[in-house]
């Protein structure tokens, strides 16, 4: 078994993997071209998305992806310019959106989520970073009933799968968060729902934590790899090379290219998502919020309100178009009136998403010392503790907690 492990990719699935290594005895060092936590996991929406195990496609999308990609008012972005590239992508997504695939991935998507607590509760703990996590739930709002009707399916799916969840009417909702819009006519509670108040600086204290227990934190980036009789004998990026035992890929969207110079080569595309700060108001949201009907999320952040929305597909490093950002702006002093001021900061950030919703995690085809930890999609924060725990326990050669044939890297 190797003793040393290093982690490319220093996000939260990245960092949680290389602390759930050094649990398990290893010596571990984790690289990055940017500070840890500073790509996708900097700018979510915070919240641990436990009742997540419905994916994003569903059966009926292939009538609905021609209105939602010419469509200027979508919560479905596609660059012209990234067609060719992202054309396969969408043909498997559409495949996932047959009601048996839907089933089974719901399930396995599931396998993950029950285990996001205990994933994350001994880091958070061995870090001291419980100030940054809050269990106030979170609430599904709809603005008509054919939204509700709409969404039946996927909050049936839900409750199949064990997630708890409360109906209730417009004015109940307004009860729990008076800040909502008179709009808003029904409401979904799901109170399980964890989330962070600050993405990034529950990574940070992550990250510190895992230094602190002797890990070493490289700023460099990977350019590609030096193959021996066993795999990879050494890492190189733009500050040299570097010896390698064993080796987790965890960079997220640029995970693809990095897997593709190993033999493994999967359809990756970057999910870009887009968030405004509001600073600081006058009123508190008590819970997060996600609205059905305007496709944006809220939350009360340690600096002030976030929300988040929209998918737009592009080249990870293309030039962010703020326009969506204004748009998710709008949509959210639509759905929380009571907003006050202009936006304090803007951002882009690119989720990394496979067509059928479920991360790869597991241990590289072709060479035995490559684990796989990525295409989070939406729920990179939430997976991160139990990837992390999964990913330790294959490089130990244990028995892993969560069958992991579904999330297989040549599963496609």
């Amino acid at each position: 078994m190797a003793k040393s492990i290093t982690v490319i990719g220093a996000g939260l699935v990245g960092v949680c993997c290389a602390l759930h290594l050094q649990r398990e005895g290893f010596s571990v060092r984790l690289i990055d071209k940017g500070a840890p936590g500073m790509k996708a996991s900097f700018g979510n929406s915070g919240s641990f998305g436990t009742a997540s195990c419905v994916p994003f496609a569903l059966p009926g999308v292939l009538k609905k992806v021609p209105k939602m990609l010419f469509d200027s008012t979508s919560p479905l972005k596609l660059r012209w310019s990234h067609v060719p590239s992202a054309l396969p992508w969408f043909l498997r997504f559409i495949e996932a959106a047959r009601p048996s695939r839907v089933e089974e991935i719901a399930r396995a998507r599931n396998s993950l989520l029950v285990h996001t607590h205990a994933g994350y509760a001994p880091l958070i703990e061995g870090a001291g970073a419980q100030q940054w996590v809050s269990d106030q739930g979170l609430l599904m709002t709809f603005e008509s009933e054919e939204a509700f009707r709409n969404a039946a399916y996927a909050l049936d799916l839900r409750r199949r799968n064990g997630v708890h969840m409360d109906i209730l009417d417009g004015n109940e909702a307004r009860q729990m968060e008076p800040a909502l819009s008179d709009k808003v006519i029904k409401a979904v509670s799901l109170p399980d729902v964890h989330r962070t108040i600050d993405p990034w600086r529950l990574c940070d204290a992550l990250a510190r934590d895992f230094v602190r227990r002797g890990g070493e934190i490289l700023q460099a980036e990977v350019k590609g790899f030096e193959i021996g009789g066993n795999g990879p004998s050494r890492i190189v990026t733009d500050g040299g090379s570097l010896d390698v035992d064993m080796v987790v890929i965890a960079a997220g969207v640029w995970s693809r290219p990095l897997a593709a110079q190993l033999g493994t080569r999967v359809p990756l595309e970057a999910e870009r998502g887009y968030h405004v700060m509001f600073g600081p108001q006058d009123f508190g949201l008590k819970r997060a919020l996600v609205s059905a009907d305007r496709s944006v999320s809220l939350a009360h952040m340690h600096e002030g309100i976030r929300a988040t929305g929209v998918a737009e597909f592009a080249a990870p490093d293309a030039p962010a178009d703020m326009r969506i950002a204004d748009r998710v702006m709008r949509h959210a002093r639509e759905l929380v009136p009571g907003l006050r001021g202009e936006a304090a900061s803007k951002w882009m950030g690119p989720r990394p998403s496979h067509p059928d919703s479920k991360p790869v995690i597991g241990r590289s085809p072709r060479h035995k010392n490559v684990l796989f930890a990525f295409g989070h999609d939406h729920l990179g924060l939430t997976m991160a503790g139990i990837t992390g725990k999964l990913i330790a326990e294959l490089a130990a050669g244990r028995p892993t907690t969560v069958d992991l044939a579904p999330f297989r890297p040549d599963r496609f």
